[in-house]
């Protein structure tokens, strides 16, 4: 409940607990068990902000916190505390101006961020990268810059790296040595972000900080709602829109120093979640942005169980505190109940430590700056009621907020014309020029071929004819040898016939000489004979005879 300037709290006794409104810019913090009204005291913070015309904040991470949206529902124990409190002339039972936001796209407005408005820096701490990758990030900023690349979503982000690592010779010489081995690790390390839905918060259009700061027509501050069910199990993601979420509020919001009122006022509901599972960068952070965004006129409230499960640097930022209570069986958890009330200023009507674990469900110790900055002493405190409903709204109601908030805008996604867009034509055109030289070099190959096989064939069809002039050739000059070897021949036939005539007429002719010799020889032995007979007989004898006649033989 807001009245003037302050925002009523509750009760301690019979006295009035309150908070001052320009003393929310210096943190606040909200503990207490499971079901202590933790949920409870957020609400009715939150509604009171935006009653007094203050944008909120709110993680919901259960899903009830979303119920802010739709008016509470009356019952006995609800006017009950309404009368004990004295709220029965100014308190209805109201829904307040809501934007639902969810980075997953199913419970509110799609929220998202380009890759460079992460910049490298950011992304090398969410990642975890080596100096060496880190410096590795850096160059592929400078090379898009460079090269008017534009840097919207993860795609992007890896379209670039394999641009870099591709052509690192060529980059290597002016920017420095880049390792494949170093662009492979950076890529690896974007699995993780992109499994847990980096897919779907890199990209465009981007969330506008101020869209966040926004009053309804009646003045009431909005509250903004982010639906976290899903993205605090997703821890890399988480961090990675926080960090871009306070970096943004940095550069965005001018100095303001102290005002009446907090420009807007974060909770961050089950923060021990959010510094149980985030990377230290987060952590650290998150204790700069507590440190430093209160000039910015920024409010930041944790909702968590135990005050000991926040870093000691965030905590002693934390000027404003509601402590419900604390169970304690154990050693350690006793301790945490000593820290917390060694927290608080003492009041000596009651034993804050004591007090912690005895309070009921929707009673809190209370600690607040008052206008001046003092902070009051501890008060045992009963938490007023809030005036939305308790839990989560029906499917309708939520629609009915997100059709009426005016931030449609953040629904549907572009996808303009970025690096992976550019880089990837650029490929195509590489790759299509390429084809269309491989497909001239075949064609020339294919011209050669057939060049070569009509070159071939020509060729062949000369050898042909040319053989076959050769063996025409080759048969004319067969014909003319068999001719010529014929007439030769016959020639020689002649001359062996003639010859062999001659010999023949010649053996003849001897023959007939020697015939004729022998018939002469004969007759002139013959004769000789019958003169030798004439002359022996008239001579001799027989043997003489014989003997003569033996020569005369031979």
């Amino acid at each position: 409940m807001y009245e003037n300037g302050k925002i009523y709290m509750g009760l301690a006794g019979d006295k009035r607990v309150e908070l001052a409104l320009n003393m929310c810019n210096r943190h606040g913090l909200i503990a207490g068990a499971s079901g202590t009204g933790k949920t409870v005291t957020m609400k009715v913070m939150a509604e009171s902000f935006s009653d007094a015309g203050v944008p909120v904040f709110l993680c919901d991470v259960k899903g009830d916190v979303a119920g802010i949206c739709a008016p509470g529902q009356s019952s006995e124990g609800m006017e009950k505390r309404i009368d004990r409190f004295g709220l029965r002339g100014s308190f209805a039972y109201k829904g307040y101006p809501t934007t639902f936001w969810d980075i997953y796209q199913t419970g509110g407005h799609a929220v998202r961020a380009t890759v460079s408005d992460m910049g490298p820096e950011l992304l090398s701490r969410i990642l975890s990268l080596t100096p060496a990758q880190e410096g590795i990030l850096h160059i592929m900023f400078r090379i898009a810059d460079d090269k008017g690349l534009l840097l919207l979503d993860l795609k992007d982000l890896r379209a670039m790296l394999n641009y870099v690592s591709e052509h690192r010779a060529e980059y290597m010489m002016t920017y420095g040595n880049i390792t494949p081995q170093s662009v492979a690790a950076i890529l690896r390390a974007l699995l993780p972000l992109e499994q847990q839905g980096g897919d779907l918060f890199f990209g465009e259009p981007p969330l506008d900080i101020h869209d966040w700061m926004r009053t309804d027509a009646d003045g009431r501050g909005m509250v903004n709602v982010l639906d976290c069910v899903k993205l605090v199990q997703n821890p890399t993601l988480y961090a990675s829109f926080l960090l871009w979420m306070l970096s943004e509020l940095f550069e965005s919001l001018p100095e303001a120093g102290d005002l009446e009122k907090p420009k807007l006022v974060f909770f961050f509901d089950e923060a021990h979640t959010l510094f149980r599972d985030a990377p230290a960068v987060l952590v650290q952070k998150i204790e700069q942005t507590v440190k430093l965004i209160r000039s910015k006129g920024v409010g930041v409230f944790f909702v968590m169980q135990s005050p000991s499960d926040i870093p000691d640097a965030v905590l002693a930022q934390l000027s404003n505190r509601v402590q419900h209570t604390l169970r304690a069986y154990t050693p350690a958890e006793l301790k945490a109940v000593r820290v917390a009330a060694q927290a608080f200023r003492a009041n000596p009507a009651f034993r804050a430590e004591d007090a912690i674990m005895e309070l009921g469900v929707g009673e809190a110790l209370t600690s607040f700056l008052n206008a001046s900055g003092v902070p009051a002493v501890v008060q045992r405190t009963k938490i007023v009621c809030p005036q939305s409903l308790m839990g989560a709204p029906e499917p309708m109601a939520r629609m009915k907020a997100m059709l009426h908030d005016g931030m449609e805008k953040y629904d549907d996604a572009v996808d303009n014309l970025s690096a992976y867009e550019v880089l990837t034509e650029q490929a195509d055109a590489a790759a299509l020029q390429k084809q269309q030289e491989e497909d001239r070099l075949a064609q020339e190959r294919l011209a050669a071929a057939e060049a070569e096989k009509q070159r071939a064939k020509e060729e062949a069809a000369v050898e042909k004819q040319r053989a076959k002039e050769e063996a025409a050739e080759e048969k004319r000059r067969q014909k003319l040898e068999d001719e010529e070897r014929r007439r030769a021949q016959k020639l020689e036939d002649e001359a062996r016939r003639r010859a062999e005539r001659a010999a023949e007429a010649e053996q003849k002719k001897l023959e007939r000489q020697r015939e004729r010799e022998a018939a002469a020889a004969k007759k002139k032995a013959e004769r000789l004979q019958s003169k030798i007979e004439t002359q022996l007989v008239s001579a001799g004898g027989q043997i003489l005879k014989r003997g003569l006649l033996g020569i005369l033989k031979r």
